[in-house]
Parts: structure tokens; sequence; C-alpha cells
């Protein structure tokens, strides 16, 4: 099967990081970042759902039950198994996978950890894929339950200062909109 448009870079990088580094938070970084640039109606939605396996999976692998049930429901309730399909991979299959998941989570206390490897059926982005895997010095499906301790835990080593700074600026504006506000 081969997918409708060239194949991003993004959607490679992530791959390999996802099957290859198992680093479930640099591919949400990965995706996201596009996401924001590529505003496509059209694929979106599926890189929303792509962002959401990532993190079901970091929030699993951490022990976050709830979080990761809570993005599995997402991912399976926005998947269009069409848009997949044409992005290169299985959505039928997708999709049942996810729903084989979700059956066997079934709350937060049944969550755990494995591989969730996607159904990547073009040729030409899995060869991609796993170029990028081995340039970034990762073996494709590698097991993500020996990732080492700085991956699984990748969010407590981001600097959030930017965030943080941003965070701030909005409480003084919204302060000094209350203000000016109430001097009328």
């Amino acid at each position: 099967m081969m997918s409708l448009f060239p194949i991003p870079d993004a959607f490679v990088h992530y791959l390999a990081e996802y099957h290859g580094t198992r680093d479930y938070f640099e591919c949400h970084e990965i995706m996201e970042e596009y996401w924001k640039q590529k505003k496509e109606a059209a694929y979106e939605g599926s890189w929303l759902v792509l962002i959401r396996i990532a993190v079901m999976q970091y929030h699993a692998r951490r022990g976050n039950g709830s979080g990761a049930l809570k993005l599995l429901a997402k991912a399976d309730s926005e998947l269009d198994t069409e848009r997949m399909d044409e992005l290169g991979l299985d959505g039928r299959q997708l999709k049942r996978m996810l729903g084989l998941r979700k059956a066997r989570w079934a709350d937060a206390s049944g969550v755990a950890y494995d591989d969730f490897n996607l159904p990547i059926v073009d040729r030409d982005l899995l060869d991609a894929a796993v170029r990028k895997s081995e340039a970034l010095g990762a073996a494709w499906l590698s097991p993500g339950d020996r990732a080492e301790e700085r991956v699984v835990h990748r969010h407590l080593a981001r600097d959030r200062t930017d965030v943080v700074q941003a965070r701030e600026a909005a409480i003084r504006s919204r302060q000094r909109d209350r203000t000016l506000g109430n001097a009328d």
C-alpha cells in the first residue's frame, strides 16, 4: 500500500522514535510540533491520534493507569481508519488494536505496559522509519520495557522555563486587565 502524499519527515522521525528508541515523550514532541506547523484539515485528527497513542504509552510505562486509559479512549474515539490508511498505516487494524487494549485494560487498575507496535503497511514508510531508527542508534522494534530511566521519565528533565514564564505573563496580564476594568 502506498500513502497518498509525500511522507512527512516528522512522521518518519515519530515512527523511528516510537518503534526504535521507544522514547514516547519525544514522539509526542515531534508530532505536536509538526501538527502545530501543518494544520492540514484532512490529517489534523490523525496527527492528534498519533500524539495520544505515544502519550498513552508514556503514561502506561510510568504506571499512570488513569492517564494511559484516558488517552487510549480519546485515540480510539477519534481514529479515522481511512485517514490512517492514507498515511500508510492499516487503519482498521489499528482500530482493532485500540479496542482490544481498551477491553484488556477496562479500568486504570488493569493498565500494564507492553509494546504497542503501529501497523505500518506502506513499504516506503516502513523502510524510511527503519533507516531513521538506525540513524538514531536504535534497533527497530526494541523492547520498550528495557528503555533507560532518562527515557521513561523524560518529562522530569524537560526545561519548562519558557512555559512557566508564559504562564506568569498571562496571569499578570489578566490581573492588569481586571485592575483596569475595576478603575472605570
